[in-house]
C-alpha cells in the first residue's frame, strides 16, 4: 500500500466502499449495533467474555461434581475449557480470514462456510435458541435472586411471589436496552464481570471456612444404577454448557477496530485469554473446594449449602443479580441487531429512535413474560439448549474451519477438528437425555406464574 493511499480501516464504512454497497446501507450499518462502533479495546473484550461465560451455572458446578465424581468431574471440567478454549480461538482467527472483509456476525461467518442461505438456516435459528433462551433463563435468575435477598433480609415479611420479583428485574432492561451497542454497555458489562468473580470467591471461601462436614461422604447418591447413569448425563451438561460464550464472541470482536498491521485478532486474543483465566479461576475452585466440603449431599446451588453467615449470602445473591443484568445485555445485543436489520433492510422501515423503542421495548417484555409464565424455563433449556448449545460452542466452529481451510488429511489440525466435533455430537446426543429424565422427574413441581 503506497504512503498516498488511505489508512485501511476494516470498519463498516470502508467494509461497504470494498464492497460497491449504496450510501443507504453505509447508513444503515452504522447505525446497527454491532457494527456501529469500532473503538473498544482489548480489555474489553475480556470482560465482555467472561459476563457472557460465567453464568449463575458457576454455583451449580459442586453439584454436578457430585453427580459426576471425582475423577469425571475433573475430566469434564479440564476438557470442556480446553476444547471451548480452542474452539473459541478459531472463531477469533477466521473473523477477518478473508483480505478487506470482516464476519461481524456469527451467522456471516456460516454463510462464507456454507453457503448464504444454508449457511443462514444452520447458525440463525441456533443462535436465536441459544440468546432467547438464556436471556429467559436470566430473567428466571435475576427474579429468583432478588427473593433469596429479600427472604435473607426480612425472614418475616409477607410472602412475595416470583412472578413480582421477575418484573422488578426486567424493568431495569426497558432501560438499558436503548444504550445502542456492545461499546455503550461496557460499563455494565464490566460490572457484571467483577460481580462474576465476587460471587464465586464468597462461595468457595465461605465452604473453605465452614470446613469440611463431619458426614461427608463422595459416592454417588443416585439410589439405583439407572438414577446414576442419567443423573450424570444430566451433570455432563450442567458442566460443559458452562462454557458457552461463542454464541456472541464474532460480534464482541466486531467492535475492536482493524488494520492490516494491527488486525483485531490480536487485542481480541489478548482479551480471550484474559477471559479464560478468570473463568478457570471462577470455575475450578468452586467446583472442587464445594463438592470437597459438602461431597454429594452438596445442594445444587451451593449458597443454599452454605445457609450462614446471611449477610454474605444475602450479598452474594445481589452480586449475582448484578452479574446476569450484564450478561441479559450482552446476549441480548445480537437479537437487537438481527431484529433491527430485518425491519430496516427486509421491512424498510427508517433508522431511528421510535423504532428501536419499540423493538427492543418488546423483546424485554417478551422474554419478561416468558419468564413470568415458565419459572422452570431453566429446566427446559437443558433440554432443548442441548441441541443447539454443543454445535455453536463445541463444532460448529471446528466444521467451518475444516470447509474454509481444508487442512491436510490425517494433519494434527484435522485430528484436533475431529476429536472435537466427536465429543461435540457425543454431548449433543447424551445431554438432552439426562435433561428430559430431569424434566420428568421435575414435571409435577412445575408451577406456571409461581
Amino acid at each position: 500500500m503506497g504512503t498516498e493511499s488511505p489508512p485501511y480501516e476494516l470498519n463498516s464504512f470502508s467494509s461497504v466502499q470494498n464492497h460497491g454497497e449504496s450510501a443507504k446501507d453505509k447508513a444503515v450499518d452504522d447505525w446497527l449495533p454491532i457494527t456501529s462502533s469500532r473503538n473498544a479495546k482489548w480489555w474489553y473484550s475480556a470482560f465482555h467474555n467472561v459476563t457472557a461465560m460465567v453464568g449463575a451455572g458457576v454455583l451449580g458446578l459442586p453439584y454436578a461434581m457430585a453427580e459426576l465424581g471425582w475423577g469425571p468431574g475433573m475430566a469434564v471440567l479440564v476438557i470442556s475449557w480446553v476444547v471451548t478454549f480452542y474452539t473459541l480461538w478459531q472463531m477469533v482467527e477466521m473473523h477477518e480470514m478473508v483480505p478487506g472483509k470482516r464476519f461481524d456476525r456469527y451467522h456471516e461467518l456460516g454463510q462464507h462456510a456454507f453457503g448464504e442461505k444454508l449457511g443462514l438456516w444452520i447458525v440463525v435459528p441456533q443462535q436465536l435458541i441459544v440468546e432467547i433462551g438464556v436471556n429467559i433463563v436470566y430473567m428466571v435468575t435475576g427474579g429468583k435472586s432478588l427473593k433469596k435477598v429479600h427472604d435473607l433480609v426480612s425472614p418475616n415479611a409477607p410472602e412475595i411471589r416470583l412472578t413480582y420479583f421477575i418484573m422488578i428485574f426486567a424493568s431495569c432492561h426497558f432501560v438499558l436496552s436503548f444504550l445502542p451497542n456492545f461499546n455503550s454497555i461496557s460499563a455494565v458489562s464490566l460490572s457484571a464481570a467483577v460481580m462474576s468473580l465476587s460471587y464465586s470467591t464468597i462461595a468457595w471461601t465461605a465452604s473453605v471456612a465452614k470446613g469440611v462436614q463431619p458426614t461427608v461422604e463422595y459416592t454417588y447418591a443416585g439410589k439405583t444404577r439407572t438414577d446414576v447413569v442419567f443423573n450424570f448425563l444430566s451433570a455432563l451438561g450442567d458442566v460443559a454448557f458452562a462454557y458457552a460464550g461463542h454464541n456472541v464472541v464474532l460480534e464482541i470482536q466486531a467492535t475492536i477496530p482493524s488494520t492490516p498491521e494491527k488486525p483485531s485478532k490480536k487485542p481480541m486474543w489478548r482479551g480471550v485469554v484474559v477471559a479464560y483465566i478468570v473463568v478457570a479461576i471462577c470455575y475450578f475452585p468452586v467446583a472442587i473446594i464445594g463438592y470437597w466440603i459438602f461431597g454429594n449431599s452438596v445442594e445444587d446451588n451451593i449458597l443454599i449449602s452454605l445457609e450462614k453467615p446471611k449477610w454474605l449470602i444475602a450479598m452474594a445473591n445481589m452480586f449475582v443479580v448484578v452479574h446476569v443484568i450484564g450478561s441479559y445485555q450482552i446476549y441480548a445485543m445480537p437479537v437487537f441487531d438481527m431484529i433491527e436489520t430485518f425491519l430496516v433492510k427486509k421491512m424498510h422501515f427508517t433508522p431511528c429512535f421510535r423504532l428501536r423503542f419499540i423493538a427492543r421495548t418488546t423483546y424485554v417484555a417478551l422474554t419478561m413474560f416468558l419468564a413470568m409464565t415458565f419459572p422452570f424455563f431453566g429446566g427446559l433449556l437443558g433440554f432443548f439448549g442441548g441441541f443447539v448449545l454443543a454445535p455453536t460452542t463445541y463444532f460448529l466452529p471446528c466444521i467451518m474451519w475444516l470447509v474454509i481451510y481444508k487442512p491436510r488429511k490425517f494433519s494434527l489440525s484435522w485430528f484436533t477438528n475431529w476429536i472435537c466435533i466427536i465429543l461435540g455430537v457425543l454431548l449433543l446426543i447424551l445431554e438432552p437425555i439426562g435433561a428430559l429424565r430431569q424434566i420428568i422427574l421435575s414435571a409435577s413441581q412445575y408451577k406456571f406464574y409461581s
